[in-house]
């Protein structure tokens, strides 16, 4: 067991400077230096129940990876790190790091920097030419079609390639990637990383075909006839709304809706025709206090937004845990994201109760602070207040998959919160079509899309080895 941790505190890179960076769509992170990687790394005490493990829904073997890097070993680092995560690339970057809350050191210490770890390594694999298309050796002849290329998607892909199978991947956008392409802004996941992901997979045999849109100009009944699997990776896009009194006017956006246009915009490859939905010079308010109200927030700074608001319904969390929410559950603290360190003016326990409008645009919201009693929210007396806004931008998450095409196509078994129902392995109610990720299990985080990707693709493959 290493004592490191004594003699180390935890030491994130410094972020670039707030001034310069919200006049581009780069980065907002640096990187540690080589004192400071074996550092850190050697703050992990190789615990010998990790809970890390446990709070990861990909198992990584964490411990294993921090003593490899301490030692300078990046080589098998990236080896053990790629036995259970495809893209390790991504989840340094948009992870919110579960296996940090979890970090044994973080019962009365600050914990490993694990999500800042794994991006250094998997630097360290491509700068060096060690990660490389895995193509298989020997081919099934069994074909699968993967619908969606989200996180999901592209790791059952690759994982079902890899085994030998021939994938084609079916995705509606002009552009592989899903939500990790057109819903996370630049600033957190460069598209050159997603991208040189998907050449691997590329070269590795896997086909994608965009623009393919099944059920409206793909047949699915071809699918099901051409195709030994199906597997939908559909996601859970289909936004949370709210409906109140001038819901209708001009100016009301959901975030989906406001991020994927910024993302166009910065792709030269991207067609523009379209108009962007901007927060330049304008009072904006943003209803949702979790990362994607966050992501929104950073794209409004960059827009060069007038002012900005963003609105929690729930109250604001304490400085540190309370005794109801101990380690190692995901800690319900107060915290500042990057965007957030950027600017703009943050409410908890505000409820909007109606938008307001002039000419048909929206110009402002009514709101009342709330107390939360009970599990029910209930109106202050007195506290009603309208807040000025040129644009408001609904993020307040995801409730299911968009439930037309291809799902009411197939008349597919939905669970009771309207997602995609199957048994353990993945299987629906229809034999040999597949559903995985958020369309199963509800809005996650990219580790969990990951990890639903490599346990439905051993399905898949157990299925194909029986049939």
């Amino acid at each position: 067991m290493s004592f490191n941790f004594i003699k180390y505190k935890r030491n994130l890179p410094k972020q670039r400077n707030i001034k310069t960076r919200i006049n581009d769509f780069e980065d907002y992170n640096n990187y540690w230096s080589q004192k400071d990687l074996k550092e850190q790394s050697s703050r992990c005490m190789g615990c010998g129940v990790p809970f890390c493990h446990q709070a990861c829904p990909l198992g990584n073997f964490i411990p294993d990876w921090n003593n490899l890097v301490s030692k300078s070993n990046w080589e098998n680092a990236l080896k053990s790190l790629h036995l259970t995560n495809n893209f390790p690339d991504f989840t340094g970057r948009i992870c919110p790091a579960p296996c940090e809350a979890s970090c044994v050191l973080n019962i009365n210490n600050d914990p490993v920097a694990i999500e800042q770890i794994e991006k250094e390594i998997s630097e360290k694999g491509w700068g060096n030419g060690w990660i490389t298309p895995e193509i298989p050796v020997n081919r099934t002849g069994k074909k699968i079609a993967v619908i969606g290329s989200g996180p999901t998607g592209l790791t059952a892909a690759q994982q079902l390639n890899r085994l030998g199978h021939f994938v084609t991947v079916f995705e509606k956008d002009p552009k592989i990637g899903g939500l990790l392409r057109f819903g996370i802004p630049d600033f957190k996941l460069d598209k050159f990383i997603l991208e040189r992901r998907v050449d691997q997979i590329t070269k590795e045999g896997v086909e994608f075909i965009v623009n393919a849109h099944v059920g409206v100009n793909i047949n699915v009944d071809d699918l099901i006839k051409d195709y030994d699997v199906l597997l939908l990776a559909c996601g859970a896009r289909h936004p949370r709304d709210l409906d109140i009194p001038g819901r209708d006017l001009d100016g009301i956006h959901f975030a989906m809706e406001y991020l994927t246009h910024q993302n166009i915009i910065n792709d030269s490859e991207l067609d523009l025709n379209q108009k962007q939905i901007s927060a330049n010079a304008k009072q904006v308010v943003i209803i949702g206090g979790g990362d994607t109200g966050s992501d929104c927030l950073g794209t409004a700074h960059r827009q060069k937004v007038k002012s900005v608001f963003q609105l929690e319904l729930l109250p604001k969390p304490p400085k540190q845990r309370t005794e109801d929410n101990p380690w190692p559950q995901w800690p319900k603290v107060f915290v500042n994201s990057s965007s957030q360190d950027e600017g703009g003016i943050r409410k908890f326990s505000i409820l909007t109760k109606n938008f307001i409008g002039k000419n048909g645009k929206v110009s402002g919201l009514n709101t009342v602070k709330v107390n939360l009693d009970n599990g029910v929210f209930k109106e202050i007396a007195d506290t009603e207040k309208i807040i000025p806004a040129d644009l408001v931008i609904l993020a307040m998450g995801f409730d299911k998959p968009d439930l037309g095409d291809v799902v009411k196509l197939l008349d597919l078994k939905l669970s009771q919160n309207d997602h995609v129902k199957t048994n353990s392995n993945g299987l629906t109610n229809i034999d040999k079509i597949f559903a995985a990720g958020d369309m199963v299990i509800g809005q996650s985080i990219v580790v969990s899309a990951i990890a639903e990707g490599r346990k439905v693709a051993e399905s898949i493959n157990d299925y194909l080895s029986n049939h």
